[in-house]
Parts: C-alpha cells; structure tokens; sequence
C-alpha cells in the first residue's frame, strides 16, 4: 500500500480542529483529518444509542451573532444550519429560586437592583474590551498588519484592565450583592472558566460571563450538526475527512511527519493535533517538556459524570430545546452533583421519536484519587444528579431511559487521557494571556483544542484553532523560502503563496 501526501495531517475533529482544517484549506493547503469517532464535534458532538441520539455534552453554543466566527462560517461556506437565538439560554434553579437569563440585557440586570447593575457596568466595560478577540480572531497572534494596528487603537483601553491582573472575580463582588446574583455568577464560572467565582481571574471570568448575550443559539440538530455541515464545507474544498480513523503513531520523517493510522500511512509536511498532551505523547513515544507543562496544567481542570436520558415530554412543555443549571446546596462547591448542566433537546431536533426528548446532564467531577474508587465514586455522584433533576426539574424526570458516563468513557471512546474534559481552569494568578503566542510543540506540530488558548466552548476553540493555522502556515512558509532542499512538490498556496 502506497503512503499519502499531503501538506497538513489533521488529527481529531473536534471544533479546534475542524477550524483548523478549514482555515488551512482556505488558504489552499491539501489537508486530510484523520478522527477516531464516527462522528465529528468531540466532546460537543452528538452520538447515537439504541436509536436516539443525545448530545456528547451538556452545551450553549455562541458566536452566531452577526459578523461572529460561526456566522461568518456559515455566510462564507454556505452551512446549511439553522441557528435560533435562545430566550431564556439557561434558567438557574435552587431551592426556592428561579433565575431564567434573559436575552434582554437590561431586564436580567435589572433583577439584581442596585448591586446589579454596579455589577454588570464594570463586568460589560471588561467583555466589551475583550470580545473582540473572540470576534475578530486576526486580533490573536500571529498578527497581521492590521492586526498591530488595531492593538494600537485599543491599547489605551486594553491598559484600563491592569488593575485587575491577579484578582479573583469573587473579590469584585460588593458585600451587599444578593445571593441570587452570587450564585449565578457561580454557576456561571463553573461552566465556562472551569472554577467557582473565587478562584477565577477576573478579566477572564467576566469576558466569559457576557457568553449569554453573545450569539447564543440552538442549532437545529444540535452542535453535532454544525461539526457535520463543517465536514461537508471541508470535503467541498477538497479535504478528506476520513472517520472510524484512529491514528496510532506518529513519527518525524525528514521535513515531515508520518502517521500510521487505521486507514494506512500518511506522510505530512504539518500535523495538528486536537488532542490532550498525554494523547499526543503517546502518538510521539515520548514527552517534551512543553507537553509535560501542558499535561500539568490539564490535570489541575476535571472529569465529568454524564447521564443521557429519554424523558417523556411534560404536558403543555415548549417544543423548544432548553438548558438548565440546576443546585442542590448554593453554599457548598458547585461540583459532583452538587450542580448539573442539563441540556433538552428541541422536538426539531428529531433526537428523539414524539412525546420523548433526549436530556444530557453533566457535572464536574474532581479526578484526585480515583483509581481505587472510581465505580463507586461515580454511581454515587450520578444518584446524587438523579435525585437533583427530580427535585429541581421534576417535569424532565419521568424517564424511560437512562444510560451513564464517567471520565472512563471519555477515555476511552472520545480519546481524553485520563478522562478529563473542559480544558485548563482560568484561576487567578494564571497569566489571562497565557499560550496566546501559539508555538509548535516540535518543529512542524502543533496543537488545537479546549486546553490551547483561547480555551473552552466549541467557539473558543474554533478561535483557537483558526489562529493556530495562521501560525502553522506562517511557520511552514517561512521554512520553504529558507530551505531550497524540500523533497516534496510544491503543490499548493500553504506554501507558494
């Protein structure tokens, strides 16, 4: 069997990837993607059991607002999705309270009186100082000339964030905040910066906290179907996309790379990999210190406990797909049960057959010393979640199906070393720009995906991953033009241009 070519070998389709693979073909690299699953999007894919199909992860998809990244995507490739704003994106339930997030700024702000809206004045004056490096990803290195530029005209705004390097987002908080407020900022943490609001770093945590009024939309089909719809836009410019397609090894070849996969070998003067660093250790038989570094990091984030449910729809219920972020104690650690991201299918969706909707549910679960008690641990925190959506959600608890997840099952079937999920969290102290300089693991490899910078959310990694093909372009050009020895032909813009 002959060895493939190609300028750019892919490995992983999650979001980090596919941006990656799509800005690399845009710019007329021949690149093929090479993903285990069957089915692109990663953790933020959709899978199918016993003839239902659920969402891999509890997930609010953003960046669908008018001249954002997913929006651009789907004007320039044509993505045949249908995004819908969500109103409310989440509602917050505790005992006693109900909290919806409003679509309407204002109106939520306004639930909080004074305290609130002191509040969301100083968190808007940080996100509107920082979206814009999720908006316009030419604002993240490798930088353009435009790119300088604009820094330029934002510095004096840029350098109003100083004073609030090394703070937590709790410590913001004013004393006569109230415990609605708290939680919801709490919550809020938990799912995008990976921590509670007084471990968080600041600029971070509140830039993540406008998430809610950013392009918050409901993809029909999920965000499983938005992965398939950037499968099909790759393979119209000429990528091959090859599922069920586990790379085993990869290995330095000369001024390449060649990787043994499922389907045979591939030879590839770039490889990216969407992978975690101990998974793309194991490909390279061998660590480096950046990977070690990196691994470091990983494992100061968490694994998560899943349950996929079919629940009957309750009567008179919105056809709509919802999210809700559910609290058994607001008091104790937003963790292991504790807390529960719960995402319900919309009945368009067709996950499910009439009268049945598919539901994930997922919590944060700590991966310190779990060997020993993994299954117990596990059972443990899912009767726990169980027993939360029946006290919180009772309308989505009557179910006639139920199958469970534990960090063992993103291991082994997603690929996540270890079991941890969510990227690196953004706790105070970390450096906000930490990894925003994107630099190749080894000469010609790099990596993408929720522990690369930007970090979490299908759309930050997708930032991540387009702005790591900028720089793999710009650094596989400039070793062209000083090496006249290449081997291989030079075939394509990736590298003539």
């Amino acid at each position: 069997m002959g060895v493939d070519r190609f300028d750019v070998a892919v490995v992983g389709a999650g979001f980090g990837g596919l941006a990656a693979a799509l800005r690399l073909a845009e710019l007329g690299a021949r690149v093929v993607v090479h993903e285990r699953l069957v089915y692109p999007g990663g953790c933020a894919g959709t899978f199918t059991r016993q003839g239902y199909r659920f969402a891999a992860g509890a997930t609010v998809a953003g960046g669908f607002g008018p001249g954002q990244p997913f929006d651009r995507w789907r004007r320039d490739h044509g993505l045949p999705i249908v995004a819908t704003p969500m109103d409310p994106a989440v509602e917050l339930r505790w005992d006693g309270g109900r909290l919806p997030t409003d679509a309407d700024r204002e109106r939520f702000v306004e639930r909080f009186g004074a305290a609130g809206r002191r509040w969301f004045a100083r968190q808007a004056a940080v996100a509107d100082r920082t979206w814009p490096f999720f908006e316009q990803p030419d604002l993240l290195p490798p930088l353009s000339a435009a790119g300088v530029l604009g820094h330029l005209r934002r510095l004096p705004s840029t350098l109003g964030l100083m004073p609030l390097l090394g703070r937590t987002a709790g410590s913001l908080l004013p004393p006569d905040a109230p415990m609605a407020l708290r939680l919801w900022l709490d919550a809020g943490c938990r799912i995008s910066v990976q921590c509670g609001l007084d471990e968080a770093d600041a600029v971070f945590a509140l830039s993540a906290l406008d998430w809610w009024w950013r392009g918050v939309a409901h993809v029909r089909g999920g965000t499983g179907a938005l992965a398939w719809s950037v499968v099909e836009a790759l393979r119209g410019l000429g990528v091959e996309v090859r599922f069920a397609d586990r790379v085993r090894t990869l290995r330095s070849d000369g001024d390449g790379w060649r990787l043994t996969a499922r389907s045979g070998e591939v030879r590839a003067r770039t490889v990216i990999a969407n992978l975690l660093p101990a998974d793309l250790a194991r490909l390279l038989g061998r660590d480096t210190p950046g990977l070690v570094r990196a691994d470091r990091a990983v494992r100061t984030g968490w694994g998560a406990v899943m349950i996929y449910a079919v629940a009957r729809e309750p009567a008179g219920c919105s056809p709509d797909a919802l999210h809700l972020q559910l609290v058994d104690d607001p008091t104790a650690p937003l963790l292991e049960g504790n807390h529960a991201f719960v995402s319900v299918s919309g009945r368009a969706d067709g996950f499910a057959p009439a009268g049945l909707r598919t539901v994930t549910i997922s919590t944060h679960a700590d991966l310190g010393g779990w060997p020993e008690q993994r299954a117990e641990r596990v059972a443990a925190i899912q009767e726990r979640m169980r027993a939360l959506v029946v006290r919180r959600a009772p309308e989505w608890s009557d179910w006639t199906l139920k199958l469970p997840a534990s960090p063992r099952t993103f291991e082994r079937f997603v690929g996540r070393a270890g079991g941890w999920v969510g990227g690196v969290p953004s706790r105070a102290g970390r450096w906000p720009l930490t990894g925003a300089f994107h630099r190749p693991v080894l000469p010609g490899l790099w990596r993408v995906g929720d522990g690369v910078f930007p970090g979490q959310s299908i759309l930050a990694a997708a930032v991540g991953g387009h702005r790591v093909a900028e720089a793999a372009s710009r650094s596989r050009l400039v070793q062209a033009e000083r090496s006249s020895l290449s081997r291989w032909p030079e075939r394509s813009a990736f590298v003539a241009r």
